[in-house]
């Protein structure tokens, strides 16, 4: 038992390394992720501006209809070709970017669209452009509805996280690869490895749920009848 402490105690620089890389491609490909499918999502809501809407459309497909790892294939090895040459971060938070921000895309835009039509109706009877009520009156209720779903597509990309090691990036599971294939101790480096990513997503989903919760009994709250005095 001292002996396997000692090894982990030996291992944890290196992996440590890589949980914290394998964070910061989270949150960032997350925050592109974000922006991608808001603008997707607003692009789509318009059917009138087919310009935007089916190109929008089109994209969301072909990114939900291939693999992750062969979208990373291609912006790393293929990229390049047109004279787009990304480094390894660059190209795994672009990748992950553009994956889930397909998703989100449809996230958002459900969200948008299950906002209150009457809520639409008063903006537009008092005179607001699309570009005045959207920000102000539709988005921030639509975002109490997609955060839950948005938390737990958080949670997600960090595993997914895992797949950027095929480019060679040094997040955790690529930094486990290389240490057991130093010392062939692969059922003690990559339970190690397991328990990292529990420890981390396990908490963020009680988080997530919590959220749900609250938002669920604030929306309950607000729908109740004020009691007589």
């Amino acid at each position: 038992m001292r002996e396997l402490l000692a090894e982990y105690i030996e291992w944890w620089p290196d992996l440590w390394a890589g949980l914290q890389l394998t964070v910061l491609l989270t949150v960032c490909g997350m925050a592109l992720a974000l922006v991608i499918g808001m603008l997707l999502a607003l692009a789509r809501l318009d059917p009138k501006r087919r310009l935007l809407a089916i190109p929008a459309g089109v994209f969301v497909e072909l990114i939900r209809g291939s693999p992750l790892l062969l979208q990373l294939f291609y912006i790393f090895y293929v990229f390049p070709f047109f004279g787009l040459r990304l480094g390894k971060i660059e190209a795994a938070i672009l990748g992950l970017g553009i994956n889930y921000g397909a998703y989100l895309s449809e996230v958002i835009r459900g969200g948008i669209e299950a906002v209150d039509h009457g809520q639409w109706e008063a903006a537009r009877a008092l005179g607001l452009r699309p570009r005045m009520y959207m920000p102000h009156v539709i988005l921030p209720q639509a975002i109490r509805i997609v955060i839950p779903p948005i938390g737990n597509y958080f949670i997600s990309m960090f595993k997914d996280t895992a797949l950027v090691s095929t480019i060679s990036i040094g997040e955790l599971l690529f930094r486990g690869q290389l240490l057991a294939a130093e010392n062939f101790k692969y059922l003690e480096i990559y339970s190690f490895i397991f328990v990292l990513y529990v420890v981390v997503s396990y908490p963020a989903s009680l988080g997530v749920r919590a959220l749900e919760r609250s938002l669920r009994i604030d929306r309950r709250g607000r729908g109740r009848p004020a009691k007589a005095v």
